[in-house]
């Protein structure tokens, strides 16, 4: 009697369901803490999932999901508390969906992940996205710089070791969004841990977020807060805001969430006597754009202009029409030479 009771909700379920769901079709579905349930969703409600376990159902509200796969295979062999990680198709990024840990476990196990980055004129922060040496920072820890070095904090027994790397190589820069990307040159005996990039919509006000960096060259130093709202337009590009403390030497550190996932670089804070906790972190979203695309920011030192725009061509000075179009249009074949009128003077762009 029970089982015909269950199996009559879930065909009521789906019934209900928008779009419907194929008898048999079973999904992976990935929670918010890290879990994964598989089973049939019978019902696709804009509240909740339901999903036939096959000896339930099963309610999952919609704020807890993270991800939905087909099938079943992306979950065999893992636990409910395995990270479900992704490389990104290019090999140059891995993204998942993390287990929820202290901070202090966070900072233990990606801590090493974040750089010092260190210019003749200032010093920054970045982060490592592969095992191949590629890291983040922001445009303007390094722009019009050409001799750049970093500093790993390598995990040791009761602390870190501090590694400096010099001849950092910048590989691309887009001023618009603030972004660089640099090839630190490793050494054959340093391997440190790399970060796991979040998803830009699993960011909500009020989740919890830390940053890991160097405000003021005080090293590793760890802020926590929460996101203060999730889509602030500043001149136009989107930011992240939150009252964690971002200070001078922060600059193209991560802004990590609650499961060690980098949701942000940390780019602008500010302070004054009249606001406080006010920080700023670029999207995600920004940064894997950035780096699908990098080869259009792609940094080469022989060219000034690269890795930011071409210098706009000079305007007329003379709204009326050249005189060499004149004759053309005249049918006289030999172009008229420019009158004095129509000449750009010197000095001007």
């Amino acid at each position: 009697m029970g089982r015909c009771l269950r199996l009559s909700v879930a065909v009521a379920l789906a019934c209900l369901a928008s779009p419907a769901v194929e008898a048999g079709e079973f999904e992976t579905v990935t929670l918010k803490d890290g879990q994964r349930v598989v089973g049939e969703v019978v019902a696709d409600r804009p509240a909740a999932l339901y999903i036939d376990l096959g000896y339930d159902i099963l309610r999952i509200p919609r704020d807890q999901v993270v991800r939905r796969a087909k099938g079943v295979e992306a979950a065999a062999g893992t636990s409910p508390t395995a990270r479900t990680l992704e490389e990104d198709a290019s090999g140059f990024y891995t993204s998942g969906v993390l287990k929820p840990s202290p901070v202090k476990e966070l900072v233990n196990n990606f801590g090493e992940a974040v750089i010092s980055i260190e210019t003749p004129s200032g010093k920054g922060s970045g982060f490592l996205i592969n095992k191949d040496g590629y890291a983040i920072t922001n445009d303007h820890v390094v722009q019009g710089e050409s001799r750049v070095s970093a500093i790993l904090y390598v995990n040791v027994p009761g602390g870190f070791s501090r590694r400096r790397i010099e001849d950092v190589e910048i590989i691309a820069l887009n001023p618009f969004v603030d972004l660089a990307l640099l090839k630190l040159p490793l050494p054959a005996d340093l391997k440190p841990n790399h970060v796991i990039l979040g998803n830009a919509d699993d960011v909500h006000a009020g989740d919890t977020v830390f940053a890991v960096g160097n405000p003021l060259g005080l090293e590793r130093s760890v802020t926590q807060g929460i996101v203060s709202n999730r889509s602030r337009s500043i001149e136009g590009q989107l930011f992240l805001q939150t009252d964690t403390a971002i200070n001078p030497g922060n600059s193209g550190g991560p802004l990590f969430n609650h499961r060690g996932e980098v949701i942000g670089v940390t780019s602008r804070g500010f302070h004054a006597a009249f606001a406080d906790n006010l920080g700023f972190a670029i999207p995600i979203s920004y940064v894997k754009e950035f780096i699908h695309h990098r080869e259009a920011f792609a940094y080469d030192k022989a060219n000034p202009n690269s890795g930011f725009r071409y210098i706009d061509p000079p305007r007329r000075q003379n709204a009326s029409q050249p005189e060499g179009l004149k004759s053309r249009a005249s049918g006289n074949s030999k172009a008229a030479e420019p009158s004095d009128s129509s000449r750009v003077p010197a000095g001007h762009k």
